[in-house]
Protein backbone atom coordinates (compact mmCIF):
# COMPACT_ATOMS: atom_id res chain seq x y z
CA UNK A 1 0.00 0.00 0.00
CA UNK A 2 1.21 3.41 -0.94
CA UNK A 3 0.16 5.31 1.67
CA UNK A 4 0.94 9.24 2.31
CA UNK A 5 4.00 10.18 4.84
CA UNK A 6 2.79 9.76 8.57
CA UNK A 7 1.76 12.71 10.67
CA UNK A 8 1.32 10.46 13.72
CA UNK A 9 4.53 10.09 14.86
CA UNK A 10 6.20 12.77 17.11
CA UNK A 11 9.67 13.97 16.44
CA UNK A 12 11.56 13.43 19.44
CA UNK A 13 13.18 16.14 21.49
CA UNK A 14 16.94 17.23 20.41
CA UNK A 15 19.76 16.10 22.72
CA UNK A 16 20.92 19.69 23.37
CA UNK A 17 22.01 19.39 26.91
CA UNK A 18 22.07 16.80 29.29
CA UNK A 19 22.45 19.59 32.18
CA UNK A 20 19.24 21.17 30.58
CA UNK A 21 17.04 18.08 30.61
CA UNK A 22 18.46 17.01 34.21
CA UNK A 23 17.52 20.48 35.66
CA UNK A 24 13.65 20.01 34.13
CA UNK A 25 13.52 17.08 35.68
CA UNK A 26 14.48 18.55 38.69
CA UNK A 27 12.19 21.83 38.38
CA UNK A 28 8.80 18.74 37.76
CA UNK A 29 9.46 16.01 40.03
CA UNK A 30 6.20 13.67 38.29
CA UNK A 31 6.57 15.49 34.26
CA UNK A 32 2.71 15.30 32.90
CA UNK A 33 4.66 14.29 29.31
CA UNK A 34 8.02 12.06 28.57
CA UNK A 35 9.39 12.38 25.76
CA UNK A 36 12.46 10.24 24.11
CA UNK A 37 15.56 11.12 23.99
CA UNK A 38 16.84 11.14 20.47
CA UNK A 39 20.55 10.08 21.52
CA UNK A 40 18.79 6.96 22.98
CA UNK A 41 16.90 6.26 20.30
CA UNK A 42 17.23 3.29 18.04
CA UNK A 43 19.00 4.12 15.05
CA UNK A 44 16.85 2.48 12.39
CA UNK A 45 13.27 0.98 12.91
CA UNK A 46 14.55 -1.55 10.65
CA UNK A 47 18.39 -1.92 11.78
CA UNK A 48 18.92 -5.77 13.45
CA UNK A 49 21.35 -7.08 15.41
CA UNK A 50 22.29 -10.88 15.76
CA UNK A 51 22.40 -13.05 12.80
CA UNK A 52 18.53 -14.06 13.01
CA UNK A 53 17.29 -10.34 12.64
CA UNK A 54 15.16 -9.21 10.77
CA UNK A 55 11.44 -7.67 11.18
CA UNK A 56 12.20 -5.39 8.22
CA UNK A 57 9.95 -2.62 7.55
CA UNK A 58 9.50 -2.35 11.33
CA UNK A 59 8.34 1.53 12.58
CA UNK A 60 10.92 3.04 14.57
CA UNK A 61 10.19 3.27 18.46
CA UNK A 62 9.01 6.49 19.00
CA UNK A 63 6.08 8.65 21.44
CA UNK A 64 2.25 8.05 20.53
CA UNK A 65 0.17 11.15 21.52
CA UNK A 66 -3.04 9.67 23.63
CA UNK A 67 -5.14 11.26 20.48
CA UNK A 68 -3.44 9.49 18.18
CA UNK A 69 -4.01 5.81 20.51
CA UNK A 70 -7.91 7.05 21.18
CA UNK A 71 -8.31 7.50 17.41
CA UNK A 72 -6.53 3.87 16.82
CA UNK A 73 -8.51 2.07 19.49
CA UNK A 74 -12.31 4.19 19.21
CA UNK A 75 -11.30 5.62 22.56
CA UNK A 76 -10.23 2.72 24.22
CA UNK A 77 -13.58 0.69 22.89
CA UNK A 78 -14.37 -2.48 24.59
CA UNK A 79 -15.22 -4.12 21.12
CA UNK A 80 -11.52 -3.83 20.36
CA UNK A 81 -9.97 -5.49 24.12
CA UNK A 82 -7.81 -8.67 22.52
CA UNK A 83 -6.37 -9.61 25.80
CA UNK A 84 -7.72 -13.13 27.38
CA UNK A 85 -9.42 -11.74 30.48
CA UNK A 86 -11.18 -8.61 28.41
CA UNK A 87 -11.75 -5.83 30.68
CA UNK A 88 -11.20 -7.86 33.86
CA UNK A 89 -7.31 -8.52 33.36
CA UNK A 90 -5.31 -5.35 35.11
CA UNK A 91 -3.53 -4.40 32.13
CA UNK A 92 -5.68 -4.72 29.12
CA UNK A 93 -4.59 -4.99 25.59
CA UNK A 94 -6.46 -3.26 22.73
CA UNK A 95 -6.22 -3.68 18.81
CA UNK A 96 -6.14 -0.22 17.17
CA UNK A 97 -5.17 0.65 13.64
CA UNK A 98 -3.21 3.71 13.20
CA UNK A 99 -5.00 6.62 11.18
CA UNK A 100 -1.55 7.13 9.04
CA UNK A 101 1.40 5.43 8.53
CA UNK A 102 4.82 5.29 6.61
CA UNK A 103 5.30 4.47 3.06
CA UNK A 104 7.04 1.65 3.99
CA UNK A 105 5.46 -0.45 5.59
CA UNK A 106 1.75 -1.82 5.31
CA UNK A 107 0.93 -2.60 9.26
CA UNK A 108 -0.92 -0.38 10.09
CA UNK A 109 -2.61 -2.34 12.75
CA UNK A 110 -0.87 -2.16 16.09
CA UNK A 111 -1.37 -3.74 20.42
CA UNK A 112 -1.84 -1.26 22.67
CA UNK A 113 -1.25 -2.31 26.64
CA UNK A 114 -2.94 -0.36 28.90
CA UNK A 115 -1.44 -0.22 32.30
CA UNK A 116 -2.86 1.48 35.18
CA UNK A 117 -1.34 4.51 36.91
CA UNK A 118 -0.72 2.59 39.80
CA UNK A 119 1.17 -0.18 38.04
CA UNK A 120 3.79 2.74 37.15
CA UNK A 121 3.45 5.47 39.58
CA UNK A 122 7.15 6.91 38.01
CA UNK A 123 6.56 8.24 34.28
CA UNK A 124 10.37 8.61 33.36
CA UNK A 125 11.10 4.74 34.83
CA UNK A 126 7.92 3.34 32.40
CA UNK A 127 9.37 5.54 29.97
CA UNK A 128 13.31 3.94 30.42
CA UNK A 129 11.60 0.32 30.68
CA UNK A 130 9.77 0.85 27.38
CA UNK A 131 12.55 2.87 25.59
CA UNK A 132 14.72 -0.61 26.54
CA UNK A 133 12.54 -3.04 25.04
CA UNK A 134 12.06 -0.62 22.17
CA UNK A 135 15.65 -1.40 20.86
CA UNK A 136 15.16 -4.46 20.19
CA UNK A 137 14.31 -5.85 17.04
CA UNK A 138 13.67 -9.34 15.30
CA UNK A 139 11.64 -11.44 12.74
CA UNK A 140 11.24 -13.67 15.52
CA UNK A 141 9.27 -11.23 17.99
CA UNK A 142 5.93 -8.94 17.94
CA UNK A 143 8.25 -5.95 18.30
CA UNK A 144 7.67 -3.03 20.46
CA UNK A 145 7.09 0.25 18.35
CA UNK A 146 6.34 2.85 20.85
CA UNK A 147 4.79 4.09 24.21
CA UNK A 148 2.46 6.88 25.33
CA UNK A 149 2.93 8.25 28.63
CA UNK A 150 0.42 11.67 29.64
CA UNK A 151 -1.21 12.26 33.17
CA UNK A 152 -2.30 9.43 34.36
CA UNK A 153 -2.19 7.34 31.43
CA UNK A 154 0.81 5.04 30.52
CA UNK A 155 0.30 2.71 27.70
CA UNK A 156 2.75 0.57 24.85
CA UNK A 157 2.41 -0.26 21.45
CA UNK A 158 3.57 -3.21 19.06
CA UNK A 159 3.15 -4.72 15.99
CA UNK A 160 -0.44 -6.24 16.25
CA UNK A 161 -0.25 -9.85 14.64
CA UNK A 162 -3.36 -11.56 13.51
CA UNK A 163 -3.90 -15.05 14.01
CA UNK A 164 -4.31 -15.66 17.42
CA UNK A 165 -2.66 -17.24 20.22
CA UNK A 166 -0.50 -20.26 20.75
CA UNK A 167 -2.94 -20.91 23.71
CA UNK A 168 -5.89 -20.23 20.90
CA UNK A 169 -4.67 -23.25 18.63
CA UNK A 170 -3.50 -25.58 21.43
CA UNK A 171 -6.22 -25.71 23.59
CA UNK A 172 -9.54 -23.94 22.13
CA UNK A 173 -8.96 -24.98 18.30
CA UNK A 174 -12.34 -25.40 16.29
CA UNK A 175 -11.25 -27.02 12.94
CA UNK A 176 -8.24 -28.43 13.64
CA UNK A 177 -5.25 -28.74 16.01
CA UNK A 178 -1.94 -28.18 15.46
CA UNK A 179 0.23 -30.06 13.16
CA UNK A 180 3.71 -31.82 14.73
CA UNK A 181 6.19 -30.18 11.88
CA UNK A 182 4.39 -26.72 13.26
CA UNK A 183 5.07 -27.39 16.91
CA UNK A 184 8.09 -28.13 16.87
CA UNK A 185 8.55 -24.91 14.34
CA UNK A 186 6.87 -22.76 17.23
CA UNK A 187 9.46 -24.24 19.63
CA UNK A 188 12.04 -23.46 17.77
CA UNK A 189 11.35 -19.77 16.81
CA UNK A 190 10.77 -19.19 20.31
CA UNK A 191 13.60 -20.13 21.39
CA UNK A 192 15.23 -18.29 18.83
CA UNK A 193 13.54 -14.96 20.23
CA UNK A 194 14.80 -15.77 23.61
CA UNK A 195 18.15 -16.39 22.45
CA UNK A 196 18.04 -13.15 20.56
CA UNK A 197 17.10 -10.96 23.28
CA UNK A 198 19.53 -12.47 25.75
CA UNK A 199 22.30 -11.60 23.22
CA UNK A 200 21.09 -8.10 23.70
CA UNK A 201 21.36 -7.97 26.77
CA UNK A 202 17.67 -8.32 27.59
CA UNK A 203 17.49 -11.82 29.03
CA UNK A 204 14.18 -11.55 31.58
CA UNK A 205 11.08 -12.12 29.91
CA UNK A 206 8.24 -11.98 32.26
CA UNK A 207 5.39 -14.44 32.37
CA UNK A 208 6.24 -16.37 29.59
CA UNK A 209 3.56 -18.83 28.39
CA UNK A 210 0.75 -19.71 25.38
CA UNK A 211 -0.42 -16.18 25.84
CA UNK A 212 2.41 -14.78 24.94
CA UNK A 213 3.22 -16.36 21.90
CA UNK A 214 1.47 -15.12 18.73
CA UNK A 215 0.84 -15.96 15.18
CA UNK A 216 1.77 -13.12 12.35
CA UNK A 217 0.17 -12.78 8.98
CA UNK A 218 1.86 -15.62 7.36
CA UNK A 219 0.92 -18.51 10.18
CA UNK A 220 4.97 -17.67 11.86
CA UNK A 221 4.80 -17.25 15.57
CA UNK A 222 6.73 -14.65 17.52
CA UNK A 223 7.05 -13.42 21.05
CA UNK A 224 5.03 -10.79 22.24
CA UNK A 225 7.48 -7.99 23.14
CA UNK A 226 4.91 -7.21 26.64
CA UNK A 227 6.73 -10.04 28.21
CA UNK A 228 10.26 -7.90 28.16
CA UNK A 229 8.26 -5.71 30.22
CA UNK A 230 7.79 -6.19 34.13
CA UNK A 231 3.84 -5.99 34.64
CA UNK A 232 4.31 -3.31 37.25
CA UNK A 233 7.34 -1.07 38.36
CA UNK A 234 7.44 -2.91 41.61
CA UNK A 235 8.70 -6.07 39.90
CA UNK A 236 5.86 -8.44 39.53
CA UNK A 237 6.31 -10.50 36.85
CA UNK A 238 4.14 -13.60 37.17
CA UNK A 239 -0.08 -13.06 36.61
CA UNK A 240 -0.65 -16.79 35.69
CA UNK A 241 -1.29 -18.97 37.79
CA UNK A 242 1.36 -19.87 40.66
CA UNK A 243 1.41 -23.62 39.93
CA UNK A 244 3.55 -22.62 37.04
CA UNK A 245 5.54 -20.86 38.23
CA UNK A 246 9.61 -21.18 38.88
CA UNK A 247 10.27 -22.81 42.26
CA UNK A 248 13.05 -19.88 43.40
CA UNK A 249 10.26 -16.86 41.79
CA UNK A 250 7.81 -18.41 44.81
CA UNK A 251 11.01 -18.05 47.13
CA UNK A 252 12.65 -14.62 46.25
CA UNK A 253 9.87 -13.33 43.85
CA UNK A 254 12.86 -12.75 41.85
CA UNK A 255 12.87 -12.95 37.45
CA UNK A 256 16.60 -14.87 36.56
CA UNK A 257 17.33 -15.86 33.58
CA UNK A 258 17.12 -19.82 34.63
CA UNK A 259 13.47 -18.70 35.20
CA UNK A 260 12.90 -18.29 31.82
CA UNK A 261 14.15 -20.96 31.10
CA UNK A 262 11.49 -23.23 33.66
CA UNK A 263 8.93 -21.07 31.67
CA UNK A 264 9.84 -22.01 28.33
CA UNK A 265 9.88 -26.10 29.55
CA UNK A 266 6.17 -25.05 30.53
CA UNK A 267 5.31 -24.14 26.74
CA UNK A 268 7.00 -27.35 25.52
CA UNK A 269 4.86 -29.57 28.10
CA UNK A 270 1.58 -27.52 26.17
CA UNK A 271 3.17 -28.23 22.79
CA UNK A 272 3.57 -31.85 23.57
CA UNK A 273 0.38 -32.47 25.62
CA UNK A 274 -1.89 -30.20 23.68
CA UNK A 275 -3.08 -29.06 27.09
CA UNK A 276 -2.01 -26.61 30.02
CA UNK A 277 -0.36 -29.26 32.39
CA UNK A 278 1.25 -27.77 35.78
CA UNK A 279 5.11 -28.50 35.89
CA UNK A 280 4.09 -30.88 38.87
CA UNK A 281 1.77 -32.71 37.39
CA UNK A 282 4.03 -33.54 34.52
CA UNK A 283 6.90 -34.35 36.23
CA UNK A 284 5.64 -37.49 37.35
CA UNK A 285 4.97 -38.81 33.45
CA UNK A 286 8.59 -37.53 32.79
CA UNK A 287 10.27 -39.08 35.97
CA UNK A 288 8.70 -42.62 34.33
CA UNK A 289 9.68 -41.38 30.54
CA UNK A 290 5.81 -42.88 29.98
CA UNK A 291 5.91 -39.89 26.51
CA UNK A 292 2.70 -41.83 24.80
CA UNK A 293 1.24 -40.85 28.30
CA UNK A 294 1.88 -37.31 28.13
CA UNK A 295 1.50 -36.49 23.91
CA UNK A 296 -1.57 -35.12 22.70
CA UNK A 297 -4.48 -37.39 21.55
CA UNK A 298 -5.60 -34.92 19.02
CA UNK A 299 -2.16 -35.85 17.03
CA UNK A 300 -4.00 -39.46 16.58
CA UNK A 301 -0.17 -41.03 16.22
CA UNK A 302 1.17 -38.69 13.63
CA UNK A 303 4.33 -37.59 15.09
CA UNK A 304 7.90 -38.70 15.08
CA UNK A 305 8.79 -41.04 18.54
CA UNK A 306 12.47 -39.66 18.11
CA UNK A 307 11.36 -36.03 17.57
CA UNK A 308 8.64 -36.27 20.69
CA UNK A 309 11.83 -37.58 23.05
CA UNK A 310 14.28 -35.20 22.61
CA UNK A 311 11.64 -32.59 23.03
CA UNK A 312 10.42 -34.45 26.28
CA UNK A 313 13.60 -34.79 27.45
CA UNK A 314 14.60 -30.72 26.54
CA UNK A 315 11.67 -29.92 28.89
CA UNK A 316 13.11 -32.42 31.58
CA UNK A 317 15.58 -30.21 31.72
CA UNK A 318 14.31 -26.62 31.53
CA UNK A 319 12.34 -27.95 34.19
CA UNK A 320 14.80 -29.11 36.88
CA UNK A 321 14.37 -27.91 40.44
CA UNK A 322 17.70 -26.19 40.63
CA UNK A 323 18.30 -23.26 37.93
CA UNK A 324 21.69 -23.90 37.47
CA UNK A 325 21.03 -27.12 35.69
CA UNK A 326 18.88 -26.11 33.43
CA UNK A 327 20.08 -25.31 29.77
CA UNK A 328 20.37 -21.35 27.98
CA UNK A 329 19.21 -20.01 25.11
CA UNK A 330 21.82 -21.27 22.84
CA UNK A 331 21.28 -24.92 24.46
CA UNK A 332 17.35 -24.67 23.02
CA UNK A 333 18.22 -23.29 19.56
CA UNK A 334 20.83 -26.05 19.25
CA UNK A 335 18.64 -28.91 20.12
CA UNK A 336 15.60 -28.22 18.22
CA UNK A 337 16.50 -26.95 15.15
CA UNK A 338 18.00 -30.06 13.97
CA UNK A 339 14.34 -31.33 14.39
CA UNK A 340 12.46 -29.28 12.03
CA UNK A 341 11.02 -31.04 9.41
CA UNK A 342 9.08 -28.98 6.97
CA UNK A 343 11.00 -26.54 6.45
CA UNK A 344 9.63 -25.35 2.99
CA UNK A 345 6.15 -25.89 4.14
CA UNK A 346 4.40 -22.32 4.87
CA UNK A 347 2.96 -21.76 8.65
CA UNK A 348 0.12 -20.29 7.55
CA UNK A 349 -0.75 -24.30 5.25
CA UNK A 350 0.41 -26.30 8.52
CA UNK A 351 -2.28 -23.94 10.73
CA UNK A 352 -4.81 -24.52 8.41
CA UNK A 353 -5.50 -20.78 7.69
CA UNK A 354 -5.62 -18.37 4.78
CA UNK A 355 -2.89 -16.02 4.28
CA UNK A 356 -3.52 -12.54 6.42
CA UNK A 357 -3.06 -9.96 3.22
CA UNK A 358 -4.95 -6.65 3.03
CA UNK A 359 -4.76 -5.57 -0.30
CA UNK A 360 -5.57 -2.15 -2.14
CA UNK A 361 -7.92 -2.04 -4.98
CA UNK A 362 -5.62 -1.83 -8.65
CA UNK A 363 -5.42 1.84 -9.90
CA UNK A 364 -8.46 2.90 -12.06
CA UNK A 365 -8.19 3.75 -16.03
CA UNK A 366 -9.28 7.59 -15.62
CA UNK A 367 -7.36 9.98 -13.88
CA UNK A 368 -8.10 10.64 -10.21
CA UNK A 369 -8.77 13.18 -8.13
CA UNK A 370 -7.29 13.56 -4.71
CA UNK A 371 -10.05 11.66 -3.32
CA UNK A 372 -9.62 9.16 -6.11
CA UNK A 373 -6.26 9.23 -5.25
CA UNK A 374 -6.89 8.52 -1.81
CA UNK A 375 -9.14 5.60 -2.12
CA UNK A 376 -6.59 3.83 -4.19
CA UNK A 377 -3.77 3.56 -1.46
CA UNK A 378 -7.06 2.64 1.33
CA UNK A 379 -5.40 6.21 3.01
CA UNK A 380 -8.01 6.55 5.56
CA UNK A 381 -6.12 9.69 7.62
CA UNK A 382 -6.48 11.36 3.35
CA UNK A 383 -10.02 10.87 2.63
CA UNK A 384 -10.83 12.09 6.22
CA UNK A 385 -9.14 15.64 5.81
CA UNK A 386 -10.97 14.95 1.88
CA UNK A 387 -14.65 14.89 3.35
CA UNK A 388 -13.63 17.59 6.77
CA UNK A 389 -12.42 19.77 4.22
CA UNK A 390 -15.24 19.59 1.62
CA UNK A 391 -18.18 19.69 3.98
CA UNK A 392 -21.73 19.79 2.63
CA UNK A 393 -20.99 21.66 -0.73
CA UNK A 394 -21.80 18.16 -2.73
CA UNK A 395 -25.28 17.84 -0.37
CA UNK A 396 -26.79 21.22 -2.59
CA UNK A 397 -29.51 20.59 -4.32
CA UNK A 398 -30.27 17.03 -2.50
CA UNK A 399 -32.86 18.75 -0.29
CA UNK A 400 -35.78 21.08 -0.50
CA UNK A 401 -37.28 21.95 2.32
CA UNK A 402 -40.48 23.98 2.75
CA UNK A 403 -40.91 26.51 5.78
CA UNK A 404 -43.27 24.68 7.52
CA UNK A 405 -40.45 21.55 8.00
CA UNK A 406 -38.71 23.78 9.86
CA UNK A 407 -39.66 22.69 13.12
CA UNK A 408 -38.20 21.90 16.28
CA UNK A 409 -37.56 18.29 15.48
CA UNK A 410 -35.28 20.47 12.58
CA UNK A 411 -33.77 21.87 14.98
CA UNK A 412 -32.79 19.48 16.89
CA UNK A 413 -31.84 16.94 13.79
CA UNK A 414 -29.44 19.67 12.26
CA UNK A 415 -27.90 19.50 15.81
CA UNK A 416 -26.87 15.98 16.12
CA UNK A 417 -25.33 16.76 13.36
CA UNK A 418 -23.44 19.16 14.15
CA UNK A 419 -22.13 17.56 16.95
CA UNK A 420 -21.30 14.76 14.57
CA UNK A 421 -18.97 16.99 12.41
CA UNK A 422 -17.56 18.18 15.66
CA UNK A 423 -16.49 14.74 16.72
CA UNK A 424 -15.71 13.70 12.88
CA UNK A 425 -13.52 16.55 13.13
CA UNK A 426 -11.67 15.88 16.34
CA UNK A 427 -11.11 11.78 15.01
CA UNK A 428 -13.92 10.97 17.88
CA UNK A 429 -15.47 8.52 15.39
CA UNK A 430 -17.83 6.70 17.84
CA UNK A 431 -19.56 9.90 18.79
CA UNK A 432 -19.53 11.28 14.96
CA UNK A 433 -21.22 7.60 14.53
CA UNK A 434 -23.78 8.33 17.41
CA UNK A 435 -24.81 11.80 16.41
CA UNK A 436 -25.11 11.06 12.74
CA UNK A 437 -27.35 8.16 12.94
CA UNK A 438 -29.84 10.25 15.21
CA UNK A 439 -29.59 12.82 12.14
CA UNK A 440 -30.44 10.26 9.37
CA UNK A 441 -33.20 8.25 11.41
CA UNK A 442 -35.21 11.00 11.91
CA UNK A 443 -35.52 11.24 8.25
CA UNK A 444 -37.10 14.72 7.53
CA UNK A 445 -33.45 15.38 5.67
CA UNK A 446 -31.19 13.36 3.52
CA UNK A 447 -27.46 13.66 3.15
CA UNK A 448 -25.13 11.82 0.97
CA UNK A 449 -21.97 13.61 2.65
CA UNK A 450 -23.37 12.05 6.54
CA UNK A 451 -23.70 8.97 5.08
CA UNK A 452 -20.04 8.92 3.76
CA UNK A 453 -18.51 9.98 6.96
CA UNK A 454 -20.30 7.53 9.08
CA UNK A 455 -18.95 5.30 6.44
CA UNK A 456 -15.52 6.30 6.88
CA UNK A 457 -16.40 6.14 10.63
CA UNK A 458 -16.95 2.43 10.25
CA UNK A 459 -14.03 1.54 8.05
CA UNK A 460 -12.26 3.66 10.96
CA UNK A 461 -13.57 0.58 13.47
CA UNK A 462 -13.31 -1.70 10.99
CA UNK A 463 -16.39 -2.42 9.81
CA UNK A 464 -16.77 -2.85 6.33
CA UNK A 465 -19.77 -4.22 6.17
CA UNK A 466 -21.28 -1.11 7.69
CA UNK A 467 -19.42 1.05 5.20
CA UNK A 468 -20.44 -0.70 2.70
CA UNK A 469 -23.87 -0.30 3.55
CA UNK A 470 -23.42 3.62 4.21
CA UNK A 471 -21.57 4.12 0.61
CA UNK A 472 -24.65 2.44 -0.73
CA UNK A 473 -27.00 4.65 0.56
CA UNK A 474 -25.17 7.61 -0.59
CA UNK A 475 -25.22 6.50 -3.85
CA UNK A 476 -29.15 6.23 -3.33
CA UNK A 477 -29.30 9.38 -2.61
CA UNK A 478 -26.86 11.13 -5.27
CA UNK A 479 -26.64 8.67 -7.74
CA UNK A 480 -23.92 10.62 -10.07
CA UNK A 481 -21.92 11.14 -6.72
CA UNK A 482 -18.12 10.37 -7.28
CA UNK A 483 -17.45 9.83 -3.51
CA UNK A 484 -19.91 7.13 -3.00
CA UNK A 485 -18.63 4.89 -4.97
CA UNK A 486 -15.10 5.51 -4.18
CA UNK A 487 -16.48 4.83 -0.42
CA UNK A 488 -17.77 1.83 -1.74
CA UNK A 489 -14.43 1.12 -3.48
CA UNK A 490 -12.64 1.12 -0.53
CA UNK A 491 -14.98 -0.79 1.74
CA UNK A 492 -15.51 -3.70 -1.15
CA UNK A 493 -11.50 -4.00 -0.44
CA UNK A 494 -11.24 -4.47 2.91
CA UNK A 495 -14.13 -6.94 2.45
CA UNK A 496 -11.73 -8.56 0.30
CA UNK A 497 -14.17 -8.16 -2.87
CA UNK A 498 -10.98 -6.59 -5.12
CA UNK A 499 -12.56 -7.25 -8.84
CA UNK A 500 -15.99 -5.48 -7.59
CA UNK A 501 -13.80 -2.48 -5.22
CA UNK A 502 -11.73 -1.99 -8.94
CA UNK A 503 -14.97 -1.87 -10.76
CA UNK A 504 -16.17 0.95 -8.50
CA UNK A 505 -13.04 2.61 -8.37
CA UNK A 506 -13.11 2.73 -12.21
CA UNK A 507 -16.77 4.56 -12.29
CA UNK A 508 -16.12 6.88 -9.86
CA UNK A 509 -13.24 8.15 -12.21
CA UNK A 510 -15.55 7.90 -14.71
CA UNK A 511 -17.98 10.13 -13.07
CA UNK A 512 -15.40 12.86 -12.36
CA UNK A 513 -14.15 12.77 -15.72
CA UNK A 514 -17.83 13.29 -17.23
CA UNK A 515 -17.91 16.54 -14.23
CA UNK A 516 -14.73 17.70 -15.15
CA UNK A 517 -16.05 18.02 -19.19
CA UNK A 518 -19.06 19.88 -18.26
CA UNK A 519 -21.40 16.93 -18.30
CA UNK A 520 -24.12 15.72 -16.24
CA UNK A 521 -22.16 14.11 -13.89
CA UNK A 522 -21.95 16.68 -11.21
CA UNK A 523 -23.57 19.48 -10.00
Amino acid sequence: MGCCQSSLFKAPISDDSKNNQQQQQNQQQQPQHVRINHASRPTNGTETSGGLGGGGGVLSFTEFSLADLKAATNNFSPDFIVSESGEKAPNVVYKGRLQNHDNNNNRSWIAVKKFTKLAWPDPKQFADEALGVGKLRHKRLANLIGFCCVGDERLLVAEYLPNDTLAKHLFHWENQTIEWAMRLRVALYISEALDYCSSEGRPLYHDLNAYRVLFDENGDPRLSCFGLMKNSSDGKSYSTNLAYTPPEYLQNGRVTPESVIFSFGTVLLDLLSGKHIPPSHALDMIRGKNILLLMDSHLEGNFSTEEATVVFDLASQCLQYEPRERPNTKDLVTTLAPLQNKPDVPSYVMLGISKHEETAPPTPQHPLSPMGDACTRMDLTAIHQILVMTHYKDDEGTNELSFQEWTQQMRDMLEARKRGDVAFRDKDFKTAVECYSQFIDVGTMVSPTVYARRSLCHLLSDQPDAALRDAMQAQCVYPDWSTAFYMQAVALAKLDMHKDAADMLNEAAALEEKKQRGGSGGR
